[in-house]
């Protein structure tokens, strides 16, 4: 009598064990969704807005870089940048460490 008690549950509970199965899979594809909304779009429109700043970049405008260097664009290269500082000073940088202007990052602020 044990045994065949002990048979039929197992079987029940093999029977009812698939839906348990589907609100996993339907909480992970959740938890993706919102790590992709939350998290990955975002980054990618950041680096998106930051690539096109930088390919609109031109002679004379004002940018800072990821060092916190103000400065002014001189020359452009495909590669690099010239870029004047306070007084008479010069730097190249990467093209890649230029982060914003300075007037847009101001206007942000308020």
């Amino acid at each position: 009598m044990k045994l065949e008690y002990i048979l039929l549950q197992a079987e029940g509970a093999a029977e009812g064990g698939g839906g348990q199965g589907i609100q996993q899979i339907i909480m992970f594809g959740l938890i993706g969704l919102v790590f992709y909304f939350f998290m990955l779009r975002p980054q990618i429109k950041r680096s998106k807005e930051a690539k096109a700043f930088r390919e609109g970049l031109a002679t004379g405008d004002k940018v800072v870089t990821t060092g916190g260097i103000h400065g002014k664009v001189l020359e452009l290269n495909e590669n690099t940048i010239l870029i004047s500082t306070e007084g008479s000073g010069k730097l190249r940088v990467e093209k890649n460490s230029v982060t914003a202007n300075p007037d847009e990052m101001l206007g942000a602020k308020k």
